[in-house]
């Protein structure tokens, strides 16, 4: 069983094939979604798949490229979608320092807003990291993120980076990056976190794994980076797979009963 704990299936580049693109997903062993929403679209969208689909649950927040566009209004209408009981994190969320669309204290200002309201409902955050690591440590750090936990999403650092990260209690979830040629240092990163806070994801659209590179990313190639960190951990798949399935669980707060993905009580 594999959980893909971050996917984008509810953007754009899916709307000639999504139902397609989840079935060929589910055949292929997933049985839990997490879909990331990260702007008024994008959320809304995920809130309408995750209603139709047992195996689907939400994690909405403001991605750091749209921070110039989180005001009252966003932040309202984002605290309202957290109330759903199907919604396990907050995110993504922190600093892209790379497309650089947002200023960098703007970018701060609004990644530390959304610290506070996940420390306040006690939700996980989820975070978003390009070319901003010492910050998005430093941030963390001084907000106290060992308090509710979350995860560092599509980990691309080195094993430096990840014992910092890891000291501050949080998962670590790697990505399609896991699987390139040149990749060397973040495999060995992924040797380094415990059995017990590793998770795996697609991030479809983006960054399809080893052999699919260069194409367009789906959740069912997820299977390539379970095959790739499991052979890098010295593991069985079969074992690789059902610990990051069942930490997906354990952080979400969740069961799962065969089919579908239930909230614990």
């Amino acid at each position: 069983m594999l959980f893909d704990t971050h996917t984008h299936l509810n953007v754009d580049d899916f709307n000639d094939d999504r139902d397609e693109t989840i079935t060929r997903a589910r055949h292929a062993g997933v049985k839990g979604f997490a879909l990331v929403g990260f702007n008024y679209n994008t959320i809304n969208r995920a809130q309408e798949m995750v209603k139709e689909n047992g195996d689907m649950v939400g994690i909405y927040g403001w991605h750091p490229t749209e921070a110039v566009d989180y005001n009252a209004d966003a932040e309202k209408y984002l605290l309202s979608t957290l109330e759903d009981d199907r919604v396990v994190a907050l995110g993504e969320t922190g600093l892209d320092y790379y497309w650089d669309t947002s200023p960098h204290d703007v970018q701060e200002k609004v990644f530390r807003r959304q610290l506070a309201i996940a420390r306040e409902l006690q939700l996980p955050i989820v975070i978003h990291n390009r070319d901003a690591t010492a910050d998005c440590y430093r941030i963390l750090k001084e907000e106290k993120v060992s308090d509710f936990g979350g995860i560092m999403h599509s980990f691309g650092e080195t094993p430096e980076w990840v014992e910092k990260f890891l000291d501050l209690g949080m998962h670590v979830s790697f990505s399609g990056v896991s699987t390139f040629k040149k990749t060397v240092e973040v495999r060995e990163a992924a040797k380094l976190v415990p059995d017990d806070k590793i998770l795996i994801e697609t991030d479809s659209p983006y960054l399809a794994p080893v052999p699919k590179r260069g194409k367009r990313n789906e959740s069912a190639f997820i299977a390539y980076v379970a095959e790739t960190l499991a052979t890098t951990r010295e593991s069985s798949i079969a074992d690789f797979e059902a610990q990051t399935f069942q930490n997906a669980l354990d952080l979400f707060a969740l069961d799962f009963d065969g089919q579908q993905l239930v909230r614990r009580k």
